[in-house]
């Protein structure tokens, strides 16, 4: 099994060594809607059809943290996917003079948002996703420009909202965890919350070619209403997770019934103010072996049936060098972690990481700073199914474990509890 570590983004930071000051917090939202027309992404039966209209907006929500001198950018998304390792680069080196280092694009993996893919439409010039980059680019820097100091609690419960769509065992994992951050200023006033759930927003049929936020914008859309600050939804680790709605049934309903659980949630929390607040991050990339190979010419044609030729050749070009997925770990406090993956992870990785890190509270962040397709357990690989073939799971079996790995080992280290003799590498 080849695998390969990438050069650690944030490895500046030593063992144990996180930078201490007064924590600062800063939020900001902007619509992110694609003009009517855009294909959509989600739905490989819809092809490159062309989208009809607009069933709700999408938004994109940032939120800054700082502690000393690292920053980081915290970004919901109502899109399918997150931006490419391209687009990621690019709003990257626009934030970077703000000294905004590290950044978690999460995805809420609407399957009613745009191609961001195809970055040549409606023209190569103005394309949406250029436009897109600038957007989010601005929305970050803006919220940074917000920046003030902070009070910060969390509170978690589990909720039976959600169910493993996926294996057919009777002992089948479903990480039903809902965890609420809410930030808030020195004098009580609300800045942001975010809501981290576990679910696949597929409440919104396939046959409606309208771009919709589903579950996730009805939730935000409740929180908001009802604090008045930017509520941001951090999808979960949701490869094979859907939702369970019970009575509530449809994205509106099962959104607003989820926003309801994490309002209620969200006013148990007693934010707690820390001068010496402590931040540290690490990045990773990764490559793993692909169990697909698109230049075969048959296997590509299959392909070109199931979804279109254009997005077959973004995909040809992405996985050419093998599969490229990217981890980022954050620690804030020694007692918090934020852990984002760039796929749809099976929710074993989520409940093994959550168990093993030993943490107060650890946010698990799927679909996030750029998008390899699914990541099943070992287990769930050997069972089989969509969701763990080869066709939409094209990374080798044990690629989410190697990546949990090296997450609970950031983490470790992070607070000391690893040590590392002489320079670390």
């Amino acid at each position: 099994m080849r695998f390969i570590i990438g050069v650690l983004i944030g490895w500046a930071i030593t063992a144990g060594a996180a930078r201490a000051g007064e924590l600062k917090a800063g939020a900001a939202k902007v619509e992110i809607t694609p003009p009517t027309g855009y294909a959509m992404w989600g739905y490989g039966s819809r092809h490159d059809q062309p989208s009809e209209g607009v069933l709700d907006a999408l938004h994109a929500r940032a939120l800054v943290l700082a502690a000393g001198s690292e920053k980081i950018a915290i970004v919901s998304l109502d899109l399918g996917r997150p931006p490419t390792r391209q687009s990621t680069a690019a709003i990257r080196a626009r934030i970077k003079g703000a000294g905004i280092e590290h950044v978690f694009l999460v995805a809420s993996h609407t399957h009613h948002g745009p191609v961001l893919e195809l970055d040549d439409w409606p023209d190569a010039k103005q394309s949406y996703v250029r436009q897109l980059e600038q957007k989010l680019a601005d929305l970050i820097l803006e919220a940074d420009k917000a920046l003030k100091p902070a009070r910060l609690g969390v509170a978690s419960k589990e909720v039976p909202l959600n169910r493993n769509r996926h294996s057919k065992r009777d002992d089948k994992p479903v990480d039903r965890e809902l965890l609420v951050l809410r930030l808030e200023a020195a004098d009580g006033k609300l800045i942001a919350h975010a809501v981290n759930f576990a679910a696949h927003p597929t409440m919104t049929s396939e046959k409606v070619r309208k771009f919709s936020a589903d579950y996730p914008g009805a939730l935000a859309a409740l929180a908001e209403k009802e604090t008045g600050v930017p509520c941001l939804f951090l999808q979960g680790a949701a490869g094979d997770l859907s939702t369970n709605p019970g009575d509530n049934a449809g994205p509106e309903k099962f959104g607003q019934a989820l926003g309801r659980e994490a309002l209620t949630l969200a006013k148990t929390i007693r934010c707690q103010e820390s001068k010496e607040a402590a931040l540290a991050v690490r990045e990773e990339d990764f490559v793993f072996k692909s169990r697909v190979d698109l230049s075969n010419a048959l296997l590509r044609g299959m392909y070109e049936r199931a979804f279109f030729p254009k997005l077959v050749d973004f995909y040809e070009r992405e996985y050419r060098e093998g599969v490229r997925p990217h981890l980022t770990v954050a620690l804030l406090d020694g007692r918090i972690g934020f852990v984002g993956v760039s796929g749809e992870f099976f929710c074993g990785h989520s409940l093994s990481l959550k168990r093993r890190a030993r943490l107060e509270h650890l946010l698990f962040v799927g679909y996030c700073n750029d998008y390899q397709q699914y990541f099943p357990t070992i287990e769930a690989a050997a069972e089989g199914g969509y969701g763990a073939d080869p066709m939409v799971s094209p990374v080798e079996p044990g690629a989410g474990e190697r990546m949990m790995d090296r997450a609970l080992i950031h983490l470790y280290k992070m607070r000391g509890l690893l040590p590392t003799l002489g320079k670390e590498k």
